[in-house]
């Protein structure tokens, strides 16, 4: 405030000198008007120095202001009254006049009064009560300020708390975000991973089927070609083996087969008949091997052949048939079919 004070009361002192400089350098048409310009910017100076050199207060620097301004206008119409005609001097040395009365009484209101004590202390206790008020005026706005700066410290606090949530908020959300896309990613991955498992395993399985069936086929092939082979050879074998029949070995096959037309023989009994007609070991055996024989059915006629000449138990009937050659199946066999 007082710099800007300062700087308009160095404008109003420029104006003055530069309109005294134009009082005498213009001529005299102007010089009257440059002199009043001269004086208002010596007025503003003036009235300026006061406000700036102030010290009993603003009312006191008003009074003085308006002490100034009616002093100045006193010269002023006091001048005019002599330089103007005749006609206008009462008219302007009523104007003075009234300026110095408007003078005087703003001496006698701005003049300062002597207080009496009782005064100096009534005012000394408003003083008093005034600077307590404002203290505590002061102080309640202080207190109102420290509230007013707690509670928007407090809001302050309360918004970076809801921003902090949020952020943290926002922040679980993009990580619950990432986590289920990378799960997502993952998942779509080991499903890719396991179906390309699962195709090279089956395309493994089946390249291992179509190895173990044509191994197989191939196994069966030869297994065909070998049995094949084998009942060629066997087919050879018989057929040799037919071809060089001895007419001993016919002899014994016909006379095995007359003996089973008559009575009951037991294939190691009708060997040894065979042998005991006099054919050897391997033409009886030929014979008995060659002819169709139910030996179940010779068992159960030769035990009916016992017992229609004599009397058996059935574990006697059993030993005899064993004795006589045939399986302790088909003697058991035969002596149950004939009602033992």
């Amino acid at each position: 405030m007082e710099t800007f004070l300062m700087i308009l009361m160095l404008t109003a002192l420029a104006g003055m000198v530069v309109f005294i400089v134009l009082t005498f350098v213009k001529g005299k048409d102007n010089r009257r008007r440059n002199l009043a310009k001269s004086g208002g910017c010596l007025y503003l100076f003036l009235a300026l120095a006061m406000i700036l050199g102030s010290e009993d207060g603003a009312f006191q620097t008003f009074v003085g202001i308006l002490m100034l301004t009616a002093f100045a206008g006193t010269v002023v119409f006091a001048v005019l009254a002599f330089v103007k005609g005749k006609g206008n001097r009462l008219r302007n040395f009523a104007k003075p006049g009234g300026c110095l009365l408007a003078l005087l009484v703003i001496v006698v209101i701005g003049a300062p009064v002597e207080e009496t004590p009782i005064a100096q202390e009534v005012t000394t206790e408003a003083s008093a009560e005034a600077e307590e008020k404002v203290e505590q005026e002061e102080e309640a706005k202080k207190v109102e300020e420290q509230a007013k700066k707690e509670q928007e410290a407090e809001e302050q606090a309360k918004k970076q708390e809801e921003e902090r949530i949020a952020k943290e908020e926002e922040d679980r959300k993009a990580k619950e975000e990432q986590e289920a896309k990378e799960a997502e990613e993952q998942a779509k991955k080991e499903e890719e991973e396991r179906i390309a498992k699962e195709e090279e395993e089956r395309k493994a399985k089946e390249e291992q089927e179509a190895k173990e069936t044509e191994e197989q086929a191939k196994k069966e092939e030869e297994e065909r070609i070998a049995k094949e082979e084998a009942d060629r050879k066997a087919r050879e074998e018989q057929e040799a083996e037919e071809a060089s029949v001895t007419v001993s070995q016919e002899q014994a096959v016909r006379m095995a087969k007359d003996y089973l037309d008559y009575t009951a023989f037991s294939k190691s009994g009708l060997i040894d008949q065979l042998k005991f007609e006099g054919f050897s070991t391997k033409d009886a055996t030929y014979a008995v091997e060659n002819i169709t024989v139910d030996w179940q059915e010779q068992a159960v006629i030769m035990a009916q052949d016992y017992l229609d000449y004599t009397s058996f138990s059935r574990q006697g009937l059993i030993e005899q048939l064993t004795f006589e050659g045939f399986s302790t199946k088909h003697a058991t066999y035969a002596a149950g079919q004939v009602g033992l």
